[in-house]
């Protein structure tokens, strides 16, 4: 007979144990972003609902706020650092291919035994990361997993394209995900429409600026059809999230999409029939569009102003370049 291999205990389920943020100091207003561009306060308002952002100082780097978020995550949780299993950084701004960020904070949070990856999903990135460190605790794998999503877009944005240079700004949140005797995160309904990258991309690679010096890649988008195919594709994304956890939109205290547009999440939230008592995060106003950021950060904003309660159930959704997505129901810590 063959030997038979050994495998961990399963877990019932896992839950989110605690939230961390990390925002910049420095708050940028929309006037001050339309002296590079041809805009004005009133059209951005209109457009994506933006009234300030936050951008990073030269040493709020990448991995500093995630390292910020993910303590403030661990203190509110309980865990102790020694009893972090692994650490799941999102990010798209993060500029040093390798080594990746994920083993650095992991070290400077004091996980010195735990496995660290970055994870690249774009602005779906926290939600991708969330369900993979949810497999693994169920798994039994892994018992604590932090996971953190953190971004410098204004590092790799155009100050004078009308099309980004108003919506991306920086920051960073983290969570800890622990086993629970229930399901605390629902199953993910995610994927991507890769025939469609471009519509979100650098314009130009890295061999390219090796190869013919010229200017720094910035992120540039294709916002109309970018728009048009979030709202043709969210709310089924989210319907089926909602019925992959078998939980109907009624049953929601919170929807915590990814801060992207105000008119995204207005559409979305519409097209869902969302009950009045369910509150929907707009963390956009004050924090601009953070990428992998902006979930975590939403999250913990309505939990710290009191507008949701903690053990209510919240429907994320992650989407961005790629064309990444990623949807699923939680139990707010």
């Amino acid at each position: 007979m063959m030997p038979k291999l050994c495998a961990p205990p399963t877990t019932p389920g896992s839950r989110i144990l605690g939230v961390g943020v990390d925002r910049p100091a420095r708050v940028v207003g929309n006037d001050e972003i339309c002296s590079r561009i041809d805009s004005s306060d009133e059209w951005i308002r209109q457009r994506s609902g933006i009234v300030t952002r936050r951008f990073a100082e030269d040493d709020e780097t990448v991995i500093r706020m995630a390292v910020e978020a993910a303590v403030k995550a661990m203190a509110q949780s309980g865990v102790d650092p020694t009893d972090v299993d692994i650490v799941l950084l999102a990010s798209m701004s993060y500029l040093q291919q390798a080594p990746a960020a994920a083993p650095r904070v992991a070290h400077l949070i004091g996980a010195r035994t735990a496995a660290g990856m970055d994870i690249g999903a774009a602005c779906a990135g926290f939600c991708y990361a969330l369900a993979l460190a949810d497999s693994l605790v169920r798994s039994g794998g892994v018992r604590h997993a932090v996971v953190i999503g953190s971004e410098r877009m204004s590092d790799i944005i155009d100050p004078e394209d009308r099309s980004t240079a108003f919506l991306f700004a920086d920051g960073a949140g983290a969570v800890v995900v622990g086993p629970s005797d229930t399901p605390g995160i629902g199953p993910v309904v995610w994927g991507v429409d890769g025939g469609q990258h471009h519509l979100i991309a650098h314009d130009r690679s890295w061999q390219d600026v090796r190869e013919r010096p010229g200017p720094w890649p910035a992120l540039r988008m294709a916002g109309p059809e970018v728009f048009r195919w979030a709202i043709g594709v969210l709310p089924g994304v989210a319907r089926q999230a909602l019925a992959a956890a078998g939980i109907e939109a009624s049953e929601l205290s919170a929807f915590i999409p990814h801060q992207a547009n105000a008119r995204i999440i207005d559409a979305t939230a519409k097209a869902l029939r969302l009950p009045e008592h369910t509150v929907v995060a707009k963390d956009i106003v004050e924090a601009g569009n953070t990428s992998a950021a902006s979930i975590p950060l939403a999250m913990d904003s309505m939990l710290s102003q009191g507008t949701v309660d903690s053990g209510g159930l919240a429907l994320l959704i992650g989407f961005g370049a790629g064309l990444a997505h990623a949807a699923q129901v939680v139990t707010l810590p």
